[in-house]
C-alpha cells in the first residue's frame, strides 16, 4: 500500500483543485449519457443468476478496458469493489468510481498489482463482488491478463465474463479503441457462461483458464457488436505505413504512461 506521500509526488499543483471540482461534473455527464441509453437485448442472464446462488452472491466480474463505461450503469447495483491503477489519471478513477457506488484498492499489472490482488480476494472472500478489467490499464488490447483468473481461483468464486455493445459510439483514439455511446443508443448485454476454476488448478492449468477468460470475453464482444452490424475496431493497425484509427480519431492523452 503507497504512503500518502507517494500518492502526493503523483499530482500536479493543480491536480487536488480538478480533484474536487471534475470527476462530480464528469459522473453527472456520464450518468445522464448512459441514462438516455436503452438496452434491448440481453443474452445469458440466467447464466449469472444461477452462478450467484452457488456462491452466496459472491464473484468476479471482468470486461475489457474498451468497453467498461456502461458498466457503470448496467452493474451499478451490484456494489462492486474494482482494481484502479497506481498512476496520476488513478487519483481521478478512484473518484469516479465512487461516485457510482463502487469500492476499489488501488493497484494494478503494471504497479502494485500483487498486494491488490491479494486485498482484493480478501474482501471477495468476506462476501464482496471484485470487478477487474481483464486486459489491464495498458493492454494489449483483448489479451487476458492472468490477474482476474487468479483472483477467482484463490476466492473460490465464479469468474463472470460480461460484455455490452451499442448501435452508435464514439471510438476513441487510445490503445484499445475506446468505446463511448451516443446519446440515446440501443444496447446489448452478454453475460458469458462463468468459469468455475477448481482448487487443484496449478500454473499450467490456470493458464488454460486464462485462454478460457479471453476467448469467452471475445466472443461476447463479437455477438453483441453483430447485433448491430460488423464487429468494432479494438486496436490500431500498422499497414503499409498507414495508421488505422477507425472511424472517429479523438486524441486522449495518458499521463504518467498509466490508464485506469
Amino acid at each position: 500500500m503507497r504512503s500518502k506521500s507517494a500518492e502526493k509526488s503523483l499530482l500536479r499543483w493543480y491536480d487536488p483543485i480538478l480533484l474536487k471540482v471534475l470527476p462530480p461534473v464528469v459522473a453527472l455527464l456520464i450518468k445522464l449519457l448512459l441514462f438516455s441509453c436503452r438496452v434491448i437485448k440481453v443474452e445469458g442472464r440466467e447464466k449469472e443468476t444461477e452462478a450467484l446462488a452457488q456462491s452466496q452472491g459472491r464473484a468476479v466480474y471482468a470486461t475489457w478496458h474498451q468497453r467498461v463505461i456502461y458498466h457503470a450503469r448496467y452493474l451499478a447495483h451490484h456494489d462492486l469493489t474494482v482494481m484502479v491503477s497506481q498512476s496520476r489519471d488513478g487519483e481521478y478513477a478512484v473518484r469516479l468510481v465512487s461516485l457510482f457506488g463502487h469500492k476499489n484498492v488501488r493497484g494494478s499489472s503494471t504497479r502494485g498489482g500483487s498486494q491488490a490482488l491479494k486485498e482484493m480476494t480478501q474482501k471477495i472472500k468476506e462476501g464482496e463482488r471484485g470487478g477487474i478489467l481483464a486486459d489491464g490499464p495498458l493492454g494489449p488490447a483483448r489479451v487476458a491478463k492472468i490477474g482476474a483468473v487468479i483472483m477467482a481461483h484463490n476466492a473460490q468464486v465464479p469468474l463472470i465474463p460480461i460484455l455490452w455493445g451499442m448501435d452508435r459510439c464514439w471510438t476513441l483514439n487510445s490503445w484499445d479503441r475506446f468505446l463511448i455511446p451516443k446519446p440515446f443508443a440501443r444496447i446489448s448485454i452478454y453475460h458469458a457462461e462463468p468459469i468455475w476454476i477448481p482448487p487443484s488448478a496449478d500454473g499450467e492449468k490456470l493458464e488454460v483458464y486464462r485462454r478460457l477468460l479471453e476467448e469467452s470475453l471475445n466472443q461476447g464482444t463479437r455477438w453483441c457488436d453483430e447485433c448491430f452490424g460488423p464487429e468494432r475496431p479494438w486496436r490500431k493497425v500498422k499497414e503499409k505505413g498507414v495508421l488505422e484509427v477507425g472511424p472517429l480519431d479523438l486524441t486522449l492523452g495518458q499521463q504518467d504512461g498509466q490508464g485506469t
